[in-house]
């Protein structure tokens, strides 16, 4: 169950990511709320998953899930460029992620 909790809060960390980006400084509401609320759940999912996987293994995946996630978001909806190089490092952190779950 903890492995599903980070998953979900790694994706939420792309989430709140997003919303920071959309919320233009915290000038916007919605935005800034669902920002807040990602957060808040992010944190506390990983703060979750934390107590039965290690703080290396739960931070980093937690972590590249959300790297990936927010840099994908970016290249498919904020025209952020694509390039074999960035989808090359962008796979090698997945499958960095991937071999921490593997090897834990």
């Amino acid at each position: 169950m903890a492995w599903v909790v980070l998953i979900v809060a790694g994706v939420l960390e792309t989430v709140w990511a997003v919303a920071l980006e959309a919320s233009k400084g915290f000038s916007r509401l919605v935005p800034s709320v669902v920002f807040a609320v990602a957060l808040a759940l992010s944190m506390g999912g990983l703060a979750y998953a934390m107590r039965s996987i290690p703080l290396g293994t739960g931070y980093a995946v937690w972590v590249g899930i959300g790297a990936v996630g927010t840099a994908l978001y970016g290249m498919a909806a904020m025209g952020d460029a694509v390039s074999a190089a960035r989808i090359t490092c962008l796979v090698l952190i997945l499958s960095g992620v991937v071999g921490l779950k593997v090897l834990h």
